[in-house]
């Protein structure tokens, strides 16, 4: 009774293509795949800054981004994703997007592990629908372990961010925003 012409049945594999490209990810092994990155990045975190240990006890959550990729040519942009860890526990997924413009060039890829060290602080970003790294956050980037146990033990900022395990290049001056959102992997 239907005859399928060329072009019905090119809107239909277009639009099977574009349902299949849209998968939620159920099933797929996601969130497997990023506890074991969590896993192996907090593992390399603490062997490389053994002060971090005595952070991680003191933080009420932390959410580790165990690869973050970013990019750079005049305009950039980043993306990674992560999990929100309670105690030992995993209690949700986040990603981590970011858009920067100024004069830069290069890419890396980097971790790094918010402390939370509030239950205001988690209990805010845990809420929000999008977080959004701001003033609150105390960014301590180190090659040294010992600088890096010193600068963040001391510090009283409620979000602390440890940047480490970069790798790359990427050089320039720029205004960035870096953004969190809950995901199901």
């Amino acid at each position: 009774m239907s005859s399928i012409t060329r072009r019905n049945l090119a809107l239909g594999l277009a639009a099977s293509t574009g349902l299949v490209a849209c998968g939620n990810g159920i099933g797929s092994g996601g969130a497997e795949q990023i506890d074991a990155r969590v896993a192996s990045a907090l593992d390399y975190l603490y062997r490389t800054y053994p002060g971090t240990q005595e952070l991680a006890q003191t933080a009420t959550g932390m959410l580790v981004m165990p690869l973050v990729t970013e990019v750079g040519l005049g305009l950039g942009g980043s993306y990674g994703r992560g999990a929100l860890l309670v105690g030992q526990s995993t209690v949700d997924y986040y990603s981590a997007a970011a858009g920067s413009a100024g004069l830069q060039i290069g890419a890396q890829q980097y971790s790094h592990v918010l402390f939370f060290m509030t239950q205001d602080a988690l209990l805010e970003f845990r809420r929000s629908p999008g977080w959004a790294a701001g003033a609150d956050v105390e960014y301590v980037v180190s090659d040294v372990g010992e600088v890096l146990r010193a600068e963040t033990t001391t510090s009283l900022s409620p979000v602390i961010a440890v940047v480490f395990a970069q790798a790359g290049l990427r050089v320039g001056a720029t205004l960035d925003g870096t953004k969190y959102t809950r995901i199901i992997p």
